[in-house]
């Protein structure tokens, strides 16, 4: 049953239910079972994306949104089931929901156009600040916007993205004469367009002209994950078999799966390189890049073709999963028992026996880790090298973790145990922060080096940030507790349309709008989108999500090196 006043027949006939309730009135135990139902795969494709010339970046006014929301309600496909959040079929949401109608308003606005084909999205579409690079197309911003326009059968222009990124990856990219790896994707693509000549063309960015000049490692994981999900949501795999798309991941999948001196099989990796694009103190192996791509290496498995190439690389894949998984499970997790253990730990051991195989000094244990470890609870903390581990709670390492099935489901259970049991210090009243604690004081000086826009619970070093609502939506439904994501959606509803869709929410509490944060940020709209789609239709959650694999399951006890 559709819970927004509407409901969708098998032949597409609209019908009006006398007692609809909104989505934060379903069972839980309804969101699960929806959540097992198969999708429709042919969809009808939005009649809102018109050509249009690549500089109409505003498409839509709202009185012009009305009278296409009321044609597409009469123009419903047999097979075009949408979700009822104001995508274009949902009149009756529209009058009961402003804010969703709203929101895809202003997605809209953010669409870029090139030779007259939709490509992707803005990072912002806010002109009361200069724009710098808020004007382009980034790879992972693009992500969350994506996905709300596959949850509304509008694929077009996730195809057109992930072929014009493919496109970019075969340029040669060269920084300050050094050139870069091949098969590396862009951080970001522009559409410039030549009025003289009347002609367009694409400028990409492969970190040259990003702060600190750190190119991105997230880029070619978010790249063959978004894939993934396009496959996966249309049914349709021509795509993903296409010679080019074949080339680009084994290209992305060269890079990182190539041999050197590294004893670890995790991604040893600079800092900047990834969401916490400045310095932030994540160089090393940073949880969100280690978990992006060990999502990444499960997507490709089952992308790949079985052709002599496919099948080396499938090879390779599968015993770098192996090595990965234990490796994460194992030394980046942490729970009371092993908080314990790090506490009493013996330095300078040599040796296959050493138990300290990392030599952390215990004395570099910080003092807010034993308040913040609840006694049930537990989650990847953010690095681990030698003689250093990071014990900050990252969010989207922790949220794709579960997402990815690299965590067991007893270890998805702990880290949602810890969001519950953390609830004011990592949600607040503006969800969600994207790490904690914040650095401050000398720390802050010192692994920062003095950045003025991280300074404490601020921007990267502990801020707010809406546009992660997605994940922990799809964590929650993952792990069988929708009723976490309804009531950070409640929370989110009370203030983001009100505050103008900011980027970042400052504050330990997240109470205050981002001191330089931009407003109209298109993924902070578009990740409310796809929590609030993801919460009414929990059956989207199969695009960004994968079963576990039970060749990966470890023994239900924990490594001997980590046990004193």
């Amino acid at each position: 049953m559709c819970p927004l006043g509407i409901d969708v027949s098998q032949n597409g006939n609209v019908k009006t239910l006398e007692s609809a309730g909104t989505i934060f009135e379903i069972e839980d135990s309804d969101i699960l079972r929806i959540s097992e139902r198969p999708r429709a795969i042919n969809v009808e494709r939005n009649r809102s994306f018109e050509e249009r010339p690549s500089s109409e970046l505003s498409i839509t006014s709202p009185r012009h949104s009305l009278k296409i929301l009321a044609d597409h309600l009469e123009g419903l496909s047999p097979h075009g089931r949408r979700s009822g959040f104001n995508t274009p079929r949902s009149y009756t949401y529209f009058e009961a929901h402003a804010m969703v109608a709203e929101a895809w308003e202003n997605l809209r606005r953010s669409i870029v156009f090139y030779r007259r084909q939709p490509v992707g999205t803005i990072a912002a579409i806010d002109h009361s600040v200069e724009e710098l690079n808020y004007d382009q197309v980034f790879v992972r911003d693009f992500v969350p916007s994506a996905l709300a326009f596959l949850m509304n059968g509008e694929e077009e222009i996730v195809k057109n993205f992930l072929l014009k990124t493919l496109h970019l990856q075969s340029w040669e990219k060269r920084i300050d004469r050094f050139k870069l790896g091949e098969g590396v994707m862009p951080a970001s693509f522009k559409v410039i367009h030549n009025p003289v000549r009347n002609s367009e063309i694409l400028i990409a960015d492969f970190g040259e002209s990003a702060i600190g000049r750190v190119a991105p490692v997230d880029s070619g994981f978010w790249w063959i994950i978004l894939l993934r999900a396009y496959t996966k949501h249309t049914g349709d795999s021509s795509l993903a078999e296409m010679p080019d798309c074949q080339r680009g991941m084994r290209l992305i999948l060269s890079l990182c799966l190539s041999e050197g001196f590294d004893t670890f099989p995790t991604l040893l990796c600079s800092d900047g390189c990834c969401m916490i694009d400045r310095r932030m103190g994540v160089y090393g192996y940073p949880i969100e890049i280690q978990v992006l791509f060990f999502m990444a290496l499960r997507c490709a498995l089952l992308l790949l073709k079985q052709d002599q190439e496919g099948k080396e690389f499938m090879e390779r894949i599968v015993k770098r999963l192996h090595a990965l998984s234990y490796h994460m499970r194992s030394y980046f997790w942490l729970d009371l028992k092993q908080l314990n253990d790090i506490y009493r730990y013996k330095t300078e051991e040599y040796s296959h026996t050493a138990v300290n195989k990392f030599n952390v000094m215990p004395d570099s244990l910080p003092d807010w880790v034993f308040d913040f470890m609840p006694i049930r609870g537990g989650y990847f903390i953010g690095n681990v090298s030698p003689a250093k581990m990071d014990f900050r709670w990252f969010c989207l390492g922790n949220c794709v973790a579960i997402l990815s099935s690299l965590a067991t489901p007893e270890q998805a259970a702990a880290i949602m145990d810890l969001i519950e049991s953390r609830w004011e210090e990592l949600v607040g009243e503006m969800p969600l922060k994207i790490c904690y604690p914040a650095l401050e004081s000398h720390e802050w000086q010192i692994v920062t080096g003095c950045d003025p826009k991280n300074t404490r619970w601020s921007y990267h070093n502990g801020g707010s940030w809406p546009v992660l609502l997605w994940l922990l939506t799809a964590a929650c439904i993952r792990t069988g507790r929708p009723q976490i994501a309804r009531r950070a959606i409640e929370l989110a509803e009370s203030r983001l349309s009100k505050d103008h869709w900011p980027e970042y929410y400052d504050g330990k509490l997240g109470r205050y709008i981002g001191k330089q944060a931009r407003k109209f940020q298109t993924w902070s709209i578009a990740g409310y989108l796809v929590a609030r789609m993801m919460l009414e239709d929990p059956s989207h959650l199969g695009m960004i999500s994968l079963e576990e694999d039970k060749q990966m399951k470890p023994l239900m006890k924990r490594s001997t090196s980590w046990t004193c």
